[in-house]
């Protein structure tokens, strides 16, 4: 949890989230949660500034990456 955000992205879910040829790896990313994903979810991000505080809806945020989808089955 983080105890203070910039105030574009304040009472947005942050994601903690790794590719998947990375599982197990200490390579991950923070992502905003755009379509509340859980714990163990397979999800699609966005991984590009301009692309993801668009699909965020924080045009002004500091964010680089985006969970923008779940996978309903692998």
């Amino acid at each position: 949890m983080s105890t203070c955000k910039d105030e574009h992205i304040s009472g947005r879910k942050l994601l903690i989230v790794q590719e998947k040829h990375n599982i197990g790896t200490k390579k991950s990313l923070i992502a905003v949660d755009c379509v509340d994903a859980g714990i163990g979810d397979w999800v699609i991000v966005v991984h590009e500034g301009g692309s993801s505080r668009q699909a965020s809806g924080c045009p002004k945020g500091p964010v680089d990456a985006a969970v923008v989808g779940v996978v309903d089955y692998e």
